[in-house]
């Protein structure tokens, strides 16, 4: 009776330096999101995966961090190999299976790289392919010597996927191998027949710029795009603080609430959860509990960035007015975007925020109250 693969491991090796593209590839982004986010999201919907070791340099590090905060790091080494030398070392003993794949692969199908996996370990070792699709020859000195049989060839890609004891077995012998590629070339060397699991032609590897481009129109094919509206008014009085989008302007009254009254962060917190069809920040911090009276609203942002990556999701516009009599708002423009850019990690030219007077007509015009509408679009990764 075959045994149930139920503690599987990836270890995904990020650990180049882009020359080709300028700067490191795995961290450019792909419809919003760092090419090796992308990649790591693929096998945190596998079930069997239960740990997952980045092979990637310290200064790439606090950004995954950001989205998967139980990620195991490992140091990159001098050659591919030794990378995933140091990956595998820090595997948990119970490992019944490995996943190795390029964090430069962000399309790879989970439900193709699960089948690959239970082959792996059903079979000792498979590996993800493509058939090529073009004519190869084999070329010396800049002449065709031959042209190969097409039928036969596959590109392999990654994950491949091994029964621990064998990956292991295979590094410890034949790790120090100059000029190996992939892994599946040292378990051959140990005899173990590789399996060809077959994949799709969007599991491409970035390399290029050209290649970011095909993976962006790849990516936009499948995601779901969000559009959310928010919107919030607080009465403003004496002796309260006057903050808007997480930046406090000198002024003689401030916003009446439970919390800072930051109008502006709770507009663009509702708009997220709109996108998100996930309530409003009432529901998930209560005007009514005492244990929150004056929360800062950064807090507030910080809870609902949270479900953005809990959905799997990435902001990737929002569009900011802020209504009120007084005080003048352009002059503080540039210091609001930039806070609310920091505080939803986004790049400073996809926030716009304004302001409009109310012309001196009701609450708002005397200065008695401010509101605030927020509208926010989100893109939201594939669910396979």
């Amino acid at each position: 009776m075959q045994e149930e693969l139920t503690f599987a491991a990836a270890v995904i090796v990020a650990g180049g330096l882009g020359k080709r593209m300028g700067r490191p590839k795995q961290l450019l982004p792909l419809a919003g999101r760092p090419v090796l986010v992308r990649a790591v999201e693929a096998f945190k919907k596998i079930p069997s995966v239960r740990q997952i070791v980045v092979v990637t340099a310290a200064e790439n590090r606090e950004t995954l961090k950001k989205f998967f905060p139980d990620l195991i790091f490992a140091q990159p080494g001098p050659t591919r190999m030794a990378s995933v030398i140091n990956g595998v070392q820090l595997l948990d003993h119970r490992v019944q299976a490995v996943a190795v794949h390029d964090g430069a692969r962000p399309l790879v199908d989970p439900q193709a790289a699960a089948r690959c996996l239970r082959r792996g370990f059903a079979d000792g070792a498979a590996v993800l392919a493509v058939p090529v699709k073009d004519t190869v020859k084999q070329v010396r000195s800049g002449a065709v010597e031959q042209t190969l049989e097409r039928s036969s060839l596959w590109a392999a890609q990654t994950p491949q996927c091994y029964r621990a004891e064998i990956l292991r077995r295979a590094l410890d012998k034949f790790g120090h191998l100059q000029d190996a590629t992939d892994e599946s070339q040292l378990v051959e060397r140990l005899g173990v027949s590789v399996k060809i699991e077959p994949s799709d032609y969007r599991n491409l590897k970035i390399t290029t710029p050209e290649d970011l481009v095909m993976a962006e129109a790849f990516f936009n094919t499948s995601a779901r795009q969000r559009t959310g509206f928010g919107f919030d008014l607080h009465r403003m009085a004496a002796g309260r603080k006057f903050i808007i989008g997480g930046v406090e302007l000198p002024h003689s009254k401030g916003f009446v609430g439970h919390s800072d009254g930051d109008v502006v962060l709770h507009a663009v917190c509702d708009a997220i959860l709109g996108a998100l069809c996930q309530g409003e920040i009432g529901l998930l911090f209560p005007p009514s509990d005492p244990a929150i009276e004056g929360i800062d609203s950064r807090k507030i942002a910080k809870r609902v960035l949270q479900i953005v990556r809990e959905n799997q999701a990435q902001i990737t516009h929002m569009d900011v007015t802020l209504i009120t009599q007084e005080p003048k708002i352009s002059p503080h423009y540039a210091a609001v975007r930039a806070s609310l850019a920091q505080i939803f990690e986004m790049n400073e030219k996809d926030v716009s925020f304004k302001s409009k007077s109310h012309e001196h007509v009701g609450e708002i015009g005397r200065g008695e109250a401010a509101m605030c509408h927020a509208v926010v679009s989100l893109i939201i990764g594939e669910s396979k």
